[in-house]
């Protein structure tokens, strides 16, 4: 407790009071602000400890769901949300600290945003005066704040709250909290008081927060940092390690921080030293490799001549380095010159390799020769689907292809540190060059310490001897490359240096951090590392293993030297946590070894990333003879317990997990469900899940948190949704899907309605709403959950047996279709800005869509996610065919000009409708017809159109002010008052 305060609480005062999260959530400006960490990229907070587990929520939505699922509401619910956001750092004030932190406004900036009467009070020729006060500083950018139109616009000037001095962020916080709990007794001044406090009030005692599908650590470790007990388990041992290290490493106290900076120093200079000692590293000039690029090559089945393979022979953009292929007649292969400082054309030429589209592709005596590389392979198929190649599988003792092998690695370039740069981590002069013949002895020299300790190594758990098991992501390096043998994947320079390193690890007396650290080495070590040569500035660098999740193999990669090892350290201590972190177990979910009053999962589903085939590449290396703790561990990713894929298995293990956790939590204790869902399909199954699991649902909601990247083309979505739960109340209670329908309908209603006079609240004192409406669809959907899991029987079927069943193909299960009603009677409440409720009701699905989707895009929507939600709900068969724009943070409709006339034909879902047919007289209104030409058409066409015309005519005035193309809206406002003036005598 603060040493200054005296805090009298009444034990269990808040027991069976609801929690803030069940009816308040600032969903959007969560979403932004998990946004903006996600965007962060290296910068996060746990990335720290290696950016090969990709699951990570942002640490941000934990701390949200902490703090809503501890807080209680009280009769003023715009007075809550308030104080929930300045928690947070959302509020104006902390939005203001957080721009000032960031150095947001320069003095110019703020003059021209704000009027100053007498800027010379503040502003010298340099910036600041140096008398003006930190208050001052804040009332000026307070100020400027309020000039700019969106929450989005201002944080986007902020630093994140996790970035700022905690102590001073949150200085004006404590006595705005105190106030309003004050008839709690809370006074707290703090984050670790709050939650202490608040869970007395609570609990009896400092809440508990657990997580049994860890991952990468964040739910934990977030949660430990605001003053929670955290546990903490996973069936995958690297998860666990991760998660750990987040508890320890990146979460330790002040006074470890040198201690662990200091292990990592000496176990990189051990290392380095045992490398230059070997004398495989500097040429004998001195100069020392940073990395070497490898290719492989393959033998022309028409020419008899080996060619070097890769998609394009650029190297350095920077420097002009690329390397050219000089034909060889004599030994009918080419030689690799590496060429530095070359002219643009001779970089263009570069840029086109010997792999194109899938083919080797190559020149000789001005012939072109183009070979599929599936032939090189021989890949085949057999008549039963079973599918092969003649790529010769490599045994276990094998660390290099054969002279015979379909493919050879050949080094083709070295890009060296000059000798005088070396120690000038931050200022190197780097060049690249051809291998030499000196060069090609240390190849050789490399190759045979690799030889005459391989099997040693093997034994001593130093380099892997594990095989690579088949499945969905290992079957890649195995059918690509014929590798079978996880020790396979790396070239033998990276097995010496990995090697050396995994043997200093284990003699220094932090070995558990260096186990974390050795994780993050390998994903930058091994020939899955492609060279990119717009990395680094344009000198080219490696790309790490898992930049996305598979085991891509590459015709040319990049092998790093020891001079990167100071890269792969981590920074302890950078985030201390407060609470008091239990043990991390290896465990499955279900087997859960303490209580807690909070449950926060990111579960495994449908299409989740297969975690428990891609972690044993680290697996295979760190099974034998761990460190503590993680020697308590099972090595082993224990494919056939990790829940995953669909259908009956899932849902039994997931059951399993979350029975097991509500056994383990107090009746008023609480859990939250994150998924991001690709398949709606999903929501059923996830549905029955809990419901068979004894929990109910009382809150749902929709959280942007992903970022747009080239790896995201597609259909991917972009949100996550968070499913707050409670223990079903006791007894047994059996409900029918003809009462329940109109439950739902009645609880649907009433929730959104709720959160829309909120919106309307907030909106008239702050000019924004609290919720978008996707935020509101997710509620409908909880509102409906929440009237159907406090049944234990649906229709005389217990809800267990219903949940673990076998689905039928194509199967509609009350579940579904009660999903299905919740959304239609939410998207039928959410009407449209300028649309009356009578003309929302006689639409149809895809108008619904459509004029939804177009109000929306006008206050910046653009995630495809959305657009995916609503088609479900409004029963729009096809979408995409509406569609203009299909990227995930992209997403667009298709203007009224981009429609083609099969578009709006009458067999089209779209053609067959008014609004469709609007859209056609838009169209030759723009091609200058006649707009009573097409009011004549209109009535000619249209058998209801008397009756029809009210609506066309409002539909057009929402046009004339939605609509993004001017002309259109212009177009609409013509045609819509020519159509409201109509004399039915014309």
């Amino acid at each position: 407790m603060h040493a200054q305060t005296r805090t009298i609480l009444t034990p269990l005062a808040l027991k069976d009071v609801p929690a803030l999260i069940e009816t308040v959530f600032p969903a959007q400006k969560v979403s932004f602000e998990a946004q903006t960490e996600r965007k962060a990229v290296a910068a996060q907070t746990l990335t720290g400890l290696g950016s090969y587990w990709k699951g990570r929520k942002p640490l941000i939505l934990v701390r949200a769901i902490v703090l809503g699922s501890l807080l209680p509401p009280t009769n003023d619910p715009e007075a809550d949300l308030a104080v929930f956001e300045a928690l947070m750092a959302f509020d104006d004030e902390g939005l203001a600290r957080r721009a000032l932190a960031a150095n947001a406004f320069s003095a110019a900036k703020l003059q021209e945003l704000i009027p100053i009467s007498d800027p010379e009070r503040y502003f010298g020729a340099r910036g600041w005066r140096r008398d003006v006060t930190e208050a001052d500083k804040l009332e000026l950018y307070r100020r400027a704040l309020a000039t700019l139109p969106s929450y989005e616009a201002k944080a986007a000037l902020c630093k994140r709250p996790e970035e700022v001095d905690q102590d001073w962020l949150y200085a004006p916080v404590w006595p705005q909290v105190n106030r309003h709990y004050a008839h709690l007794g809370l006074n707290a001044h703090s984050f670790p008081e709050l939650i202490e406090q608040l869970g007395i009030l609570r609990y009896g005692h400092r809440p508990r927060v657990g997580d049994t599908f860890s991952g990468g650590g964040s739910i934990p470790f977030e949660a430990a940092r605001i003053g929670c007990d955290a546990y903490a388990s996973d069936l995958n041992p690297i998860a666990c390690m991760l998660t750990w290290g987040a508890l320890n490493v990146i979460g330790a106290p002040g006074d470890r921080r040198a201690a662990l900076e200091s292990a990592q120093q000496r176990v990189f200079a051990e290392v380095d030293a045992e490398i230059t000692r070997l004398g495989i590293e500097h040429d004998e000039h001195g100069n020392r490799a940073k990395a070497y690029l490898y290719c492989l090559e393959a033998r022309c089945p028409e020419t008899g001549w080996r060619v070097p393979l890769a998609p394009s022979w650029v190297i350095s953009p920077k420097q002009g380095a690329i390397a050219k292929l000089v034909p060889n007649p004599a030994l009918k292969r080419f030689d690799i010159q590496v060429i530095t400082g070359a002219s643009a054309k001779a970089m263009a030429a570069a840029e086109t390799g010997t792999v194109q589209d899938g083919d080797m592709v190559y020149q000789l005596d001005g012939k072109t020769y183009r070979t599929p590389i599936k032939t090189l392979r021989g890949d085949y198929r057999l008549p039963d689907g079973t599918t092969g190649n003649r790529l010769r599988r490599w045994d276990k003792d094998e660390f290099r292809p054969r002279p015979d092998d379909i493919f050879q690695e050949r080094l083709y370039c070295i890009q060296w540190i000059k000798k005088e740069t070396i120690e000038a981590a931050a200022r190197q002069e780097t060049f690249f060059a051809a291998p030499t013949e000196a060069d090609l002895e240390r190849e050789r020299q490399v190759e045979a310490i690799v030889a005459a300790n391989l099997a040693r190594w093997q034994d001593e758990g130093l380099v892997p001897d594990m095989a690579i098991e088949p499945g969905y992501n290992t079957d890649q390096p195995i059918r690509e490359r014929g590798w079978t043998h996880w020790h396979h994947l790396f070239h033998p320079r990276q097995l010496v240096l990995l090697a050396t390193t995994s043997r200093v690890i284990r003699a220094c007396e932090d070995a558990a951090l260096g186990g974390l650290v050795f994780a993050k080495m390998l994903n930058f070590n091994a020939k899955l590392c492609q060279w990119l040569p717009s990395q680094g500035g344009g000198l080219g660098s490696t790309k790490h293993v898992f930049y996305n999740q598979a085991f891509n193999t590459f015709f040319n990669f990049g092998v790093r030297s020891a001079a990167w090892l100071a890269s792969y350290g981590i920074e302890p201590g950078i985030a201390s946590v407060s609470g008091s972190p239990l043990a991390v177990n290896s465990t499955t979910a279900s087997d859960v070894v303490s209580n807690c009053e909070l449950w926060v999962t990111d579960p495994p589903y449908a299409d989740a990333v297969n975690y428990h085939e891609i972690t044993e590449f680290f697996i295979a290396w760190l099974r034998k003879n761990p460190p503590k703790p993680f020697d308590e561990w099972v090595w082993d990713s224990r494919r056939a317990l990790a829940i995953k894929g669909a259908g009956e298995e899932f849902r039994r293990g997931m059951v399993a997990a979350y029975q097991a956790m509500a056994e383990h939590m107090p009746d008023n204790g609480m859990q939250c469900v994150m998924f991001t869902h690709q398949d709606t399909g999903v929501w059923g199954d996830l549905i029955g899940i809990f419901w068979a699991a004894g929990l109910q649902v009382v809150a749902a909601w929709y959280i942007a948190t992903e970022t747009t990247s080239e790896l995201k083309k597609g259909g991917y979505v972009q949100g996550t949704v968070i499913l707050m739960l409670k223990k079903r109340p006791p007894g047994e209670r059996t409900g029918f899907k003809q009462r329940l329908l109109p439950a739902v309908r009645q609880e649907v209603a009433r929730q959104i309605e709720t959160m829309m006079h909120l919106n309307e609240q907030v909106s008239a004192h702050h000019g924004e709403p609290v919720w978008s409406d996707a935020d509101l669809q997710m509620a409908g959907y909880a509102a409906a959950l929440k009237v159907l899991t406090a049944y234990t029987h649906i229709g005389g079927e217990d809800v267990t047996t219903f949940a673990l069943r076998p689905r039928a193909r194509g199967e509609v299960t009350v579940v579904d279709e009660i999903v299905q009603q919740a959304a239609e009677t939410a998207s039928s409440l959410l009407v449209p800005e300028g649309l009356s409720p009578d003309t929302w009701a006689k639409l149809t699905g895809i108008e619904r869509f459509v004029l939804r989707m177009l109000d929306m895009e006008t206050t910046g929507a653009q995630k495809l996610d959305n657009y995916q939600n609503f088609a479900k709900a409004f029963r729009v068969a096809d979408y995409t065919r509406v569609m203009g724009d299909m990227r995930p943070n992209h997403a667009r409709l298709k203007r009224v000009t981009e429609f083609s006339p099969r578009d709006l034909t009458e067999s089209t879902e779209i053609g067959a409708t008014r609004l469709g047919r609007i859209f056609i007289a838009l169209q030759q209104l723009l091609k200058d017809t006649g707009p009573q030409v097409i009011v004549d058409q209109l009535r000619s066409e249209m058998a209801d159109f008397l009756e029809a015309r009210p609506l066309l005519v409002e539909i057009l005035v929402f046009l004339s002010r939605k609509a993004p193309e001017p002309e259109v809206r212009t177009a609409a406002e013509v045609l819509g008052a020519r159509l409201k003036n109509l004399r039915f005598g014309e």
